[in-house]
Order: structure tokens, then C-alpha cells, then sequence
């Protein structure tokens, strides 16, 4: 089997790859959990062709995105400066000793006022504009850091970033609140927190620890006080982001779990979010980037 190209979506904990056809069809896949934390400069090639070696019989071209092109990748893609198209015009090019190996890198995106970056969910954007075209709009990618970009005339205008996943794994894997949170969910309860927050973003500590009081005073169980602690953070980033999602048209990009969690939490406040598979979106983003790589 010898694709046409190669896919990658190399992320801080993992590498996914792709043999793709000319067309954009999926003729293999195959993964791993050398992500960018585990590797050293020279572990990037390596971990790549122990996934792709077998799919290379002549000059392979591999388009990546993700931490991959970091400061600490495989090597740095620059950042391109919004407004800018979602689709790339430029790709860094990492160094390879395998002579039929030509791997390029999606650059990130990055905003000057106020300082924020992304580097992958740009891909996603782009694939999901090139799944609907002519879409104008705000696109939430939730996540560890959960982005909203403001998307027009195939350009990502402005975006911003909440850190709520990584809120949620340190309250609740580091803090006294370690000891109410369980696993299991429970909807009524992420719709109180999400409720509470939303109402009164300015009380968001105080009702943090309430989870911790309730649990000892009046057995709130440890799945509520989850479902409650994902509702109290996603309210506050919904209040802390009602510039981007108000009165907007919004898709929410992700993994269909906690994507349903923002799209349920938009409904509360009166928008109709489209929910999309971010596999789906990433494939569609890596697939035009390979386009306009061989336009370039």
C-alpha cells in the first residue's frame, strides 16, 4: 500500500497518522503515544517512521499540525498573525535524514492584542470551513485549552483562549476538592453549577469550595460534585467569552462528549450551537493544507 500522502496530527501526548489517497481518502491510519512531551529533537523522525515506514516507497510528503511545530517540536513553524486565512501559504520544513521523507508543518496562529496563540486547532478551523464553505461565524474548540475563533470570508479574524480543561484536571486532581470528585456524571448537577456560575461569575471560588462543604454536610455525591465543577468552569469561560458567542452563529469542533457539554451550555443561554467531530474536521484541515502545499 503506498499512499499519496501522508496525514499527522502530532499533539503533546500523542501521534496520529494517516495514508491518504490524492482524493483525500483514508487508506490506513495508525497512532501512537510519542507526543511531543516524551521526545528529544532527534526522537521526532524516528517515532514517525516506526508508524509510516511501510508506506514509503518514493519521495512521501507528510503534512503535520500540532505541537509538532512547537519551540520544543521537531522543529519551530512559525506563527502566522491573525486576520488570516485558516489555510496556510507558508509550511516549515523539518530536517529528515530519510532521503524519501519530506515533512512539512502547519504553522500556529497568533493574536498581538491581547497575546494569544493556537497551534493545531487552526487546522481544525480550516477543516471545517472547507466542510462549509462560505461559513461565517464563531467556532468553539473545546479542550484542555478551549478556543473561540471569530471566522470570516475563510479568514480567522480573532480568537481566544480559556484554560478550562486544565482548570478542571488541577482543582480537581490537586486541590482539597480531590477528595469529592468521582467519576460518573450527572446532568441536573452540571446544570446547577452551570447555572450558579453564569448568574454570578464573581462567586465562581466560593462556589468551588461549596462542593467540598456539601459533600461533608449533606452527602452530595462525588459523580454530582464532578457534573457540578465541569458546569461551575464552562459557565465562567461562557460569561468570561459572551462577546464571541452572542447573538453569533456558532459550531462547536471537538470530541462529541464535551462538545455536547458547551453545546447543551449555549442552549441555556438561547444559541444553537452546530456540533462537529473534530476527527473529522482535522482530516478535512490536513487534506487542504496538502492542497495548497502543492499549489504553492
Amino acid at each position: 500500500m503506498t499512499p499519496d500522502w501522508i496525514a499527522a496530527d502530532w499533539g503533546t501526548t500523542n501521534l496520529r497518522v494517516w495514508a491518504m489517497s490524492q482524493s483525500g481518502s483514508v487508506l490506513a491510519a495508525a497512532k501512537s503515544d510519542d507526543g511531543m512531551g516524551k521526545l528529544s529533537k532527534d526522537g521526532f523522525e524516528p517515532a514517525l517512521l516506526a508508524l509510516v515506514d511501510g508506506w514509503i516507497s518514493e519521495t512521501t510528503t507528510v503534512i503535520a499540525c500540532g505541537m509538532v511545530g512547537s519551540r520544543q517540536g521537531w522543529t519551530e513553524a512559525p506563527y502566522a498573525t491573525v486576520p488570516c486565512a485558516a489555510t496556510p501559504d507558508r509550511f516549515a520544513a523539518a530536517p529528515t535524514t530519510h532521503a524519501n521523507l519530506s515533512v512539512n508543518i502547519i504553522p500556529g496562529l497568533r493574536q498581538n492584542s491581547p497575546a494569544d496563540v493556537m497551534r493545531g486547532e487552526e487546522t481544525q478551523i480550516a477543516g471545517f470551513l472547507a466542510l462549509n464553505p462560505k461559513w461565517d461565524g464563531v467556532i468553539c474548540l473545546p479542550g484542555t485549552h478551549t478556543k473561540w475563533a471569530h471566522v470570516s470570508a475563510g479568514e480567522v479574524v480573532s480568537f481566544q483562549t480559556s484554560m478550562t480543561g486544565d482548570l478542571f484536571a488541577a482543582i480537581s486532581e490537586h486541590t482539597v476538592l480531590k477528595h469529592s470528585i468521582g467519576s460518573g456524571w450527572d446532568e441536573e448537577g452540571f446544570a446547577q453549577g452551570l447555572d450558579d456560575v453564569i448568574s454570578k461569575p464573581e462567586k465562581l471560588a466560593a462556589r468551588l469550595f461549596s462542593l467540598r462543604a456539601e459533600g461533608l454536610l449533606h452527602g452530595l455525591a462525588n459523580e454530582t460534585a464532578r457534573a457540578r465543577l465541569s458546569g461551575l468552569l464552562i459557565g465562567a469561560e461562557l460569561a468570561a467569552t459572551k462577546p464571541y458567542w452572542l447573538g453569533q452563529q456558532v459550531a462547536v469542533v471537538g470530541a462529541s462528549t464535551l462538545s455536547k457539554r458547551y453545546v447543551d451550555a449555549l442552549a441555556t443561554q438561547g444559541v444553537h450551537a452546530t456540533q462537529a467531530d473534530g476527527d473529522r474536521a482535522t482530516l478535512a484541515g490536513l487534506t487542504a493544507a496538502y492542497r495548497r502545499f502543492r499549489e504553492l
